[in-house]
């Protein structure tokens, strides 16, 4: 069973289907988060991005071999833009799972259960909160003293916008009562009721400014002002909802913290409500649900938290979520437009991505004219055409999804839309290998659209992050020729009276331009890595290779060697936990090619590349660098809390014993495992071991 608006997801026949299905998802997922999380101006609705994560989650369900340290079941949100300064986040602000329909609520109460090893009649008593469509904060007091204020950023990093938030009325300068920790970090959402918001809108209006979408931008692009006096003149409100980091308890359960948070001063939701079953959860989801249209602000959906502490220490986290907590999403908005045309999109890896040009048509509030249609299959899949009359929906954001066509409204004379066999930008063959879902241009470096999306990702604030330095600039500049590769990047400073010349320029924009570039001329290793664009290569990726291999020499050198076909070369690369045979593949394509070779060389000529260091484990970490092998039945704690407690002990869990196992854990009825780490000398425990270990 699905929910409103969400397929089933296809799972690919085989493993090479299932890899490619996988690159496409992760690239336009990723692209989607930087979008959301960046820049507060979304690309696709939540619907959407939800229906590619599940594909995601099924696709990595039927083939886990295929997961990726940065796939997006493993990371959380995009990295923080420039602007502010960063803050780094003593505990990670992690995202939710997300519920579609009751049959996953059902499930999840499903889940907790089994991971506790609870029985049917222990009660599991669960928090319902509604989920406000906002922008994540994180607030710190010392003694009491509001000290600290950040963004969520990319769940590790943040942005500090202390100041901004000292104008919210909701944040309290210093709590009230007592009983509060001396260092307390408080979690919730800033947002901006609908009142609020079409007041502020008509005021933008009657000024000749431009209007927000709705009040989730508003309320973001409100909260990342660099001028603390332009927040404090919006009608930002806060609502919180948990803790980070805390030097003390606050409590035994969710509930009675937040009764606390209230008591110091905070406001918390007055819909919030304790449930202890399914029904009772549900009963609450659907009352919420059908009143959703006259809250006084906007929600997408419903938070279910297991209430007790404890339980929620035992349970964990997953890489990007945490397990005692899932969002259970509302169904998406609708209406219906017409298609005028499709055309078509090169990306900097050649992909041709179609995209729908629709009839403007506003959906929640929202006037919406476009959206991506993300590959050949999928478009031939929903048999869209020019001229179609199509249902479109959308969850709180701008670009819809292309639900469907209404078949009975199609114009006598429409013809199916055929994919070019040649790129329309440049000419050269576009193929789509056996097995694949994208349709890529091969022009590679000859094909303007890939150089142009290629310098695009190098500067953007994922990548080297310069400072003004925009993508309509990257057009202005390469179509003057003084752009073709990154190392042109440090260069311009030969063109600075050009620039500054142009219309929208001045000597000293020009000036802060060349400066912003100048001061990326040393850069981290991870992050040049990553604006090269090499297909699979992400943030995540990207840092864990700059950690393995510290100086730019080795890691290029690494590269270069697995594609001139060095099989040890290519076996260093896949022992490395995270590294799969795709992405190796992708990185011997890349460095396959001579020109890309070049333009490393050349752009390694302009910068000073800085090493990227491992994280210092702390020392509570009893099992950091360790490889644990657990093996047979567990009687006092399921395999998969077993897991998840040695992995928060830094361990590296791993399914079969070899000379490189550290520990193997043994249960009841083990077999071939229990005896070759006997075979090999070993250390063992039993249960009764591990759980005192575990203290």
């Amino acid at each position: 069973m699905t929910g409103p608006g969400l397929r089933q997801p296809e799972i690919p026949r085989d493993r090479l289907m299932a890899e490619t299905r996988l690159k496409a998802l992760r690239a336009c997922m990723a692209e989607a988060e930087a979008a959301y999380y960046q820049h507060d101006d979304p690309i696709i609705s939540d619907a959407e991005y939800d229906a590619l994560h599940a594909e995601v989650l099924a696709i990595e369900g039927h083939f886990p071999d295929l997961v990726t340290a940065d796939s997006p079941s493993q990371t959380v949100g995009a990295v923080p833009a420039g602007g502010f300064a960063k803050v780094n986040h003593a505990r990670a602000m992690l995202s939710l799972s997300n519920a579609f329909d009751d049959d996953d609520v059902i499930e999840f109460f499903g889940r907790v259960r089994r991971f506790l090893s609870l029985g049917e009649d222990e009660p599991v008593e669960l928090t319902c909160e509604p989920k406000i469509d906002g922008l994540s904060a994180a607030l710190t007091y010392e003694n009491g003293v509001f000290q600290l204020g950040a963004t969520r950023g990319d769940g590790a990093v943040g942005e500090n916008i202390t100041e901004n938030l000292r104008t919210l009325q909701d944040v309290p300068a210093r709590l009230a009562g007592a009983g509060f920790p001396d260092v307390i970090e408080v979690r919730g959402e800033v947002y901006m009721a609908k009142a609020d918001f079409a007041a502020m809108n008509d005021g933008l209006a009657s000024e000749g400014k431009k209007v927000f979408a709705n009040p989730r931008n508003a309320a973001a692009g409100s909260l990342r002002q660099l001028d603390p006096s332009i927040t404090a003149s919006r009608p930002l409100r806060f609502f919180a909802y948990s803790l980070g980091q805390v030097s003390g308890p606050v409590g035994e359960t969710h509930w009675d913290l937040l009764g606390r948070l209230s008591d110091w001063g905070f406001v918390t939701n007055p819909l919030n409500r304790l449930c202890r079953t399914a029904e009772d959860v549900l009963a609450f989801y659907h009352d919420i649900e059908t009143r959703r249209a006259d809250l006084p602000y906007d929600i997408d959906g419903v938070v279910y938290k297991v209430n007790r502490f404890d339980f929620q220490s035992r349970m964990g986290q997953v890489s990007r979520s945490p397990r005692w907590a899932i969002a259970h999403k509302f169904s998406a908005e609708r209406a219906v437009t017409v298609l005028r045309d499709i055309m078509l999109q090169v990306g900097r890896t050649g992909a041709l991505t179609p995209v729908a040009n629709l009839e403007p048509v506003t959906v929640g509030g929202v006037v919406v004219s476009r959206a991506t249609l993300h590959n050949e299959d999928e478009l031939g899949r929903k048999d869209l055409r020019a001229g179609d009359t199509v249902v479109i929906q959308r969850a709180g954001d701008v670009i819809p999804q292309v639900v469907e066509v209404l078949a009975d409204r199609r114009p006598a004379d429409s013809a199916a839309f055929v994919f070019p066999d040649a790129c329309p930008v440049c000419g050269s063959p576009a193929i789509r290998p056996e097995g694949e879902a994208v349709r890529r241009c091969t022009g590679d470096l000859v094909c303007e659209a890939q150089v142009v999306e290629r310098l695009k990702h190098f500067v953007s604030r994922d990548a080297l992050d310069i400072d003004g330095f925009g993508a309509r600039n990257i057009e202005q500049f390469f179509g003057y020729g003084w752009l073709a590769r990154p190392g042109d990047v440090f260069r311009l400073g030969a063109q600075a009276a050009e620039i500054a010349g142009l219309e929208g320029w001045g000597e000293t924009s020009a000036a802060n331009l060349q400066a912003a570039i100048e001061a990326r001329r040393e850069i981290p290793l991870d992050r040049l890595l990553f604006g090269l664009g090499i297909r699979q290569v992400g943030q995540t990726t990207a840092r864990l290779l700059a950690r393995r291999f510290e100086t730019a020499a080795a890691l290029f050198e690494q590269f270069e060697r697995v594609a001139d076909g060095d099989m040890v070369a290519e076996a260093e690369l896949l022992d490395i936990d995270g590294i799969g045979p795709g992405v190796v593949e992708d990185i011997a394509r890349f460095f396959a090619n001579p020109d890309n070779r070049a333009a490393v060389d050349d752009l390694l000529g302009e910068v000073e590349v800085q090493a990227v260091t491992a994280p210092v484990i702390s020392e509570d970490a009893k099992l950091a660098g360790n490889t644990v092998v657990f093996t047979g039945t567990l009687t006092r704690m399921s395999r998969a809390e077993a897991k998840a407690r040695a992995e928060a002990l830094g361990a590296k869990v791993a399914g079969s014993v070899s000379k490189k196992t550290d520990l193997v854990v043994i249960g009841l009825d083990a077999g071939s495992k229990a005896k070759k780490a006997t075979e090999l000398g070993l250390e063992t425990m039993d249960e009764d071991q591990w759980l005192a270990f575990l203290g």
